[in-house]
């Protein structure tokens, strides 16, 4: 048998962006994500509004090969993938000081969160641009920065659980960002108020944003279509 494939710490995290078509077998997909489940993965189903694809899955484990089996089980089964994003669970280097039990929750955040329907996913890096380098500031000032981003997000608990995945060096972008909200101008209002913070206003890029609503994976094949 193959060697897990796992992170020091934390879990390893997949988002997959997929078409159905009338080929698609919706009860071959829920049995992948049922397996997947009983293996000890989260896999999160969410119909996705807009062209971007028709149904997304967040799938959280501590295995790239499990992950991969399960890429391979719903191919299998006919959802084509249109897109995707690989990132882990990580603590920031900015996090001193935070509680043990708050850093125990962003390396293995149990999902999804119950009454949080609302669902937004993008990718984010720092800027290095001439004026604007991210990574040439000194390690204080981007504590300070990142302290003030922080505490415009607090100012949404409850309303939205948002989590936050390191991909440097993994792909594309150097973040996920997948939001969580009970309503989607809750998604809305939290990135209009952090982007006025001078660590996302003068030294952030964002990638494209995906929407869409959390449910059960047999409600979400039905309603893009596949049942």
């Amino acid at each position: 048998m193959t060697d897990p494939v796992s992170p020091s710490q934390g879990l390893c995290v997949l988002h997959l962006f997929c078409r159905v078509d009338t080929a698609t077998d919706a009860d071959a997909v829920c049995a992948a994500v049922a397996s997947a489940r009983a293996a000890g993965d989260q896999v999160v189903a969410v119909a996705i509004v807009g062209h971007k694809a028709d149904m997304a899955l967040m799938v959280l484990g501590d295995d790239l090969w499990r992950i991969r089996d399960l890429q391979t089980a719903v191919v299998a089964a006919g959802l084509e993938v249109v897109g995707s994003y690989v990132s882990m669970t990580e603590i920031s280097e900015y996090a001193a000081g935070v509680p043990d039990e708050m850093k125990q929750a962003r390396l293995y955040p149990q999902l999804p969160p119950e009454g949080k329907p609302a669902w937004c996913f993008y990718p984010m890096s720092k800027r290095r641009v001439v004026g604007a380098n991210w990574f040439t500031l000194p390690f204080d000032e981007r504590m300070g920065l990142m302290r003030e981003h922080g505490a415009s997000g607090r100012t949404f608990a409850g309303r939205i659980l948002q989590v936050v995945t390191g991909s440097t060096g993994v792909d594309e972008f150097e973040w996920g960002v997948t939001l969580f909200g009970e309503r989607p101008d809750d998604l809305k209002d939290v990135v209009y108020t952090m982007r006025y913070d001078r660590a996302s206003a003068i030294y952030a890029d964002f990638g494209p944003f995906y929407t869409g609503m959390v449910d059960d994976i047999d409600i979400v094949l039905r309603r893009v279509g596949c049942r």
